[in-house]
């Protein structure tokens, strides 16, 4: 991998990470619990709280993406960067870009 690459992959890593701190928040609000005073009928509130169910899965995932990427921020000038830890190629450029924190080539991951 390129200093070249290795600076852009600094860059969205850190963008991804300011959008999902946001993203994180708005999850929070969205997962708070409803009410049960509240003025929903009854269809309503199972459709709410099928929605809220969604919101914490997404909220979950959203932490989880979160941690790796702030991890891989940490290792992106290690020379292991970039190198999938089950076959110990470079794992592609384009991979990289779409997923950097990726820690496994395409082949290896599944």
């Amino acid at each position: 991998m390129t200093k070249k690459e290795k600076v852009q992959l600094r860059e969205k890593i850190e963008t991804d990470i300011e959008l999902l701190i946001k993203q994180i928040e708005i999850l929070k609000e969205k997962t708070k619990p409803i009410s049960p005073d509240c003025g929903l009928g009854r269809l309503t509130r199972l459709e709410a709280m099928g929605e809220s169910h969604v919101n914490h899965k997404v909220l979950d995932e959203s932490k989880l993406r979160l941690t790796r990427l702030k991890n891989a921020l940490i290792r992106i000038d290690s020379p292991m960067f970039g190198i999938c830890i089950e076959c110990e190629e470079e794992i592609g450029i384009g991979r990289m870009e779409i997923r950097p924190e990726s820690v496994r080539c395409v082949g290896c991951a599944r």
